[in-house]
């Protein structure tokens, strides 16, 4: 019986083997006269490439006449996967962020989505430092702009050839801006609390994997 995480990574990785179907040409001419299925059956089955792979191929090959030995290349393609079909393997797949075919034989699959699955959670604990990160950066440059447009209001206010009314709405723009100004650091502040929560999630999961990343 297949669990439940492997229903769902095989979903994932039908949606990622849909959009690779029409990408580059996988092989060039003197691949296609010279390798050996067999191998490259290794190959891709090393790199966890799903069996419609030798599709790709086989439309690469068919511009010079040539046609894929199908069960050479799935004796190789066997092989392989019970290379990559590891646990180390699947957590380096799963922390890099890529998805999972559905591809393992059955009696590797549990202990590999096993791995899988410890370094998907990972790469989302770094997802989510990331996005921190980033909304840090974004606040910081709304601050700085602000506080430059404070600068450039409250010269306005003091200016000789201000008007009064000039002067009066500088004084109701500036006193918004340091409200924003405020509220822009407080944000910050959080942020810079959770991205370092987050980044202590981050090495404390790391220290329980068995795995290195």
């Amino acid at each position: 019986m297949k669990t439940a995480v492997s229903i769902r990574y095989r979903g994932v990785g039908l949606a990622a083997l849909l959009l690779s179907l029409g990408g580059c040409a996988t092989l060039n001419e003197n691949e296609c006269r010279t390798m050996d299925w067999q191998t490259i059956g290794y190959e891709d089955g090393g790199r966890g490439h799903a069996l419609e792979r030798i599709g790709q191929h086989r439309k690469a090959c068919a511009k010079y006449g040539i046609a894929p030995d199908l069960p050479a290349y799935q004796r190789g393609r066997e092989s392989g996967l019970r290379e990559y079909c590891r646990p180390a393997n699947g957590f380096r797949a799963g922390a890099a962020g890529r998805s999972y075919g559905g591809v393992c034989p059955a009696d590797l699959e549990e202990d590999f989505l096993e791995g899988f699955e410890s370094g998907h959670h990972l790469y989302e604990l770094r997802a989510r430092v990331a996005d921190i990160e980033s909304h840090i950066g974004s606040k910081h440059d709304e601050l700085e702009h602000a506080e430059q447009t404070l600068a450039q209001t409250s010269a306005a206010i003091i200016a000789s050839d201000s008007t009064p009314e000039r002067r009066a709405q500088a004084l109701v723009d500036a006193k918004h801006l340091a409200e924003d100004i405020g509220r822009l650091k407080s944000e910050i502040e959080h942020l810079q609390a959770d991205l370092a929560e987050s980044e202590h999630e981050v090495e404390s999961f790391r220290a329980t994997v068995r795995y290195v990343d």
